[in-house]
């Protein structure tokens, strides 16, 4: 076997495909245009800390720390420069500097030791990012071999489309329910097909998947209107406003936000009972489409709880703070429940769950004639 035909195998002309996709998202341009920036964030080392122009009232911490810091990367490596960490009393955004952190500076242009004062913006985290993917990214190659790359490969383009594609288009002012859907869409396809192949599995996998997440994004719009929530119980959304987005509408944005949430429980799912139903086709191919289709539901019920169960957690999850400020202020189940933040997270939770009951059975029926395609001789003569 040669070198190319090692590199091109059957199993490996997904990864390239993939890999190449991955490259292509990279170099897409859709973000709205920046003005020029006046400078650079760098890394720096924290040399000494001033903590005397600091006010504590109470829990709360205000004022500016100053600080000397050493710039470790760049143009000015080396140098010794003073910053300014300014307090304002939020505890969600303001953090406190010893010496020996690595922190992450603003360094405009012209700027020079001893006269500068550089603005000292949070910890430099990009090492320890860094690090944290690698592990994982080593452990799921292990353990997966070739189909680890593959999910390496689909998580990595993942996150490429959301950031290339699915953010600077919705910026644009294109409809945020048609991208967030063709994004569910396209990455669908591409973790299926990647992981399954192209083959009758993946086909179904992916059909079923797509009618959950269609019927998700059906029962999101929906109840999003019933339950009157306009989009601003998400983070940043009166910013992202104010940022020059005034057209945006925040709760078609929230909305697909809903089935983006879900669509990846939702194509477990799908994967879940396309698999199962394959190997049953595989070990009886006498197997009659109506069998096939409840061994198909027969699997699904199986996960489906378990699954609905895991959405309810990891939006909860999330919200754990909230929860816990209305138990202690004892806040009566009538005003729990029609707080918006917490409608709004009812919302996701049992829409998205919805969607996920719904991808068992119509993944199932789709394999019964994907996986089984027509009917054979003898089903015809029984019929």
């Amino acid at each position: 076997m040669t070198l190319l035909q090692v590199f091109f195998r059957r199993k490996t002309i997904p990864v390239w495909i993939t890999l190449g996709a991955c490259l292509l998202t990279l170099f897409c341009r859709f973000e709205p245009p920046r003005n020029p920036p006046q400078g650079k964030k760098v890394p720096a080392r924290v040399l000494e800390v001033d903590d005397g122009g600091l006010m504590q009232l109470g829990l709360l911490t205000t004022g500016p720390q100053r600080l000397k810091v050493k710039i470790l990367s760049g143009e000015h490596k080396g140098e010794i420069f003073a910053a300014t960490n300014q307090l304002r009393a939020q505890i969600d955004l303001d953090k406190v500097f010893k010496p020996g952190d690595t922190v992450l500076v603003g360094l405009y242009h012209g700027a020079v030791p001893g006269e500068a004062t550089l603005n000292a913006q949070d910890h430099y985290r990009i090492g320890w990012t860094i690090l944290l993917f690698a592990l994982f990214a080593l452990l799921l190659i292990w353990f997966g071999g070739v189909t680890g790359l593959q999910a390496l490969l689909s998580f990595m383009f993942s996150c490429l489309v959301i950031w290339k594609i699915l953010v600077p288009v919705c910026l644009k002012g294109f409809n945020p329910l048609l991208v967030s859907f063709m994004v569910v869409v396209i990455l669908s396809a591409v973790i299926i097909f990647l992981v399954a192949g192209v083959n009758r599995k993946g086909v179904t996998a992916f059909t079923g998947a797509i009618v959950g997440v269609l019927a998700s994004c059906l029962m999101a719009w929906l109840f999003t209107w019933l339950f009157k929530i306009n989009g601003a119980v998400m983070p940043y959304s009166q910013a992202l406003l104010y940022s020059g987005y005034e057209s945006l509408n925040i709760a078609d944005i929230y909305i697909g936000g809903i089935f983006i949430g879900s669509s990846g429980a939702v194509m477990d799912l799908g994967m879940d009972v396309a698999a199962g139903m394959s190997e049953v086709f595989a070990q009886n191919r006498n197997i009659s489409r109506r069998d096939l289709t409840r061994a198909g539901m027969r699997i699904g019920q199986s996960v489906v709880g378990t699954m609905t169960t895991t959405l309810l957690l990891a939006y909860s999850g999330g919200y754990l703070t909230l929860m816990m400020t209305f138990c202690a202020q004892g806040t009566e189940p009538i005003d729990f429940i029609n707080n918006p933040y917490v409608a709004s997270e009812v919302v996701k939770t049992i829409v998205g769950s919805f969607g996920l009951v719904l991808v068992a059975p119509l993944t199932a029926f789709c394999g019964g004639f994907i996986l089984r395609g027509g009917r054979r001789k003898e089903e015809a003569e029984n019929a």
